[in-house]
């Protein structure tokens, strides 16, 4: 079962542990069909379900909803446990659900469309998508290029979406649309269901990493939308779009952290057992040194990741620098530990024997998805001021 390092005492509760030993309980029923669902290209829908009736994608949104109404502390146990289901795409796809797609619903929709949309993604019964990225540009939001046309009651959409995560089964979309002139002023979000005439997926796409998420570009020819169905004021929903960024790159932060040490635990039982020259793998000063270092490394993450926890629960629009710088290091720290966690199992690394060899493919993603590390040292340029 999990435990709580003695630092963090003070930070996580009996109750805390109870809620961690719920989600690790639901992350090991998923660990023996990860192999499978990523052969598959998808994981069963009921999954979904299964993560709502134990209230895992509703952690933060009020209890009207279905919610349980509690703060990031309880997320961070969320993400820290799910790593143990050994598919980062299951939990992507549970991520983009609890975390991406739905948070700026709980802040910005109206009862009604809370109603429709948001209590039953809290449920798990309508599976929900975020649509920002397009073809031309991922990270750059301003530049987005779909566009909403106000016609009396209704928008009326045109243009795609690309790389969307639940792309393919989305009961519906949280998306970003221009209905301004160019640049960040003139983007809004809409919530966008999708059983809409003029809506179609376009193919799924083939991933190297995170296989079992379904990913797809998504097309959008004269679709109608009630404007009731807008989140937020009329182009302004740049600025939510960039809070919003911070949960989905913080939540990625602590899951890298999280998935980082399990993978070096796990390499060091096996570098435990495995001998070479007459000793085990963890005998040798080369393997013993990279490990501490690892070690070292990861802990230093999750300060940075625990700090940023504690700034975003106080005050979300304060934690920009340190979510960014979060992400940032985690990512481009997990590329190099996994490698080499990767190294130690030799040959059987290079098999899906052991989980160790989706996680070095899954990681690569942190390093992209949700703005990758190129714009991740831009955003830092600017908040340092140079």
């Amino acid at each position: 079962m999990p435990d709580v390092r003695m630092q963090d005492k003070e930070i996580f509760t009996p109750e805390h542990l109870e809620f961690r030993k719920t989600v690790r309980r639901f992350a090991d029923t998923l660990a023996p069909h990860a192999e499978a669902w990523d052969e598959e290209g998808i994981f069963p829908r009921e999954v979904f379900k299964q993560a709502g009736d134990l209230g895992l994608l509703g952690i933060r949104f009020g209890e009207k909803w279905g919610g349980l109404g509690l703060d990031w502390w309880w997320t961070v146990c969320y993400a820290e446990e799910l790593v143990h289901s050994n598919n980062a795409g299951v939990n992507m796809a549970l991520m983009v659900q609890s975390d991406m797609a739905t948070p700026i619903i709980d802040e910005l929709g109206s009862d009604e469309v809370k109603a429709e949309f948001l209590a039953p993604a809290i449920k798990g019964e309508r599976i929900a998508a975020l649509g920002v990225s397009e073809p031309g540009g991922g990270s750059d939001v301003a530049a987005l290029r779909t566009t909403a046309r106000r016609d009396g009651d209704d928008y009326v959409i045109n243009g795609s979406k690309l790389w969307i995560t639940n792309g393919t089964r989305a009961d519906f979309v949280t998306l970003a649309v221009r209905t301004g002139g160019e640049g960040f002023g003139g983007v809004s979000l809409l919530v966008f269901p999708t059983d809409v005439k003029g809506f179609s997926i376009g193919k799924k796409l083939k991933k190297v990493g995170n296989k079992a998420s379904d990913t797809a570009e998504l097309f959008f020819e004269d679709c109608r939308v009630p404007v009731r169905y807008r989140l937020g004021q009329e182009n302004m929903g740049f600025y939510h779009i960039m809070t919003n960024f911070q949960g989905e790159r913080l939540i990625a932060a602590l899951g890298c952290v999280a998935g980082m040490e399990k993978h070096v635990r796990e390499a060091i039982r096996y570098g435990n057992d495995r001998k070479a020259f007459g000793k085990p793998l963890t005998k040798f000063q080369v393997w013993k040194h990279k490990l501490v270092e690892h070690l070292t490394s990861i802990e230093a993450a999750r300060r940075l990741t625990y700090y940023s926890v504690d700034r975003f629960n106080k005050d979300p629009r304060s934690a920009l620098r340190e979510i960014t710088m979060a992400k940032l290091f985690a990512g481009d720290l997990s590329q190099r530990v996994l490698y080499d966690c990767m190294q130690m199992y030799g040959g059987f690394g290079y098999t899906t024997e052991y989980p160790v060899s989706r996680a070095w493919t899954d990681a690569r993603l942190i390093t992209i998805g949700g703005g990758t590390s190129e714009v991740m040292k831009e955003i830092l340029t600017k908040v340092e001021g140079l």
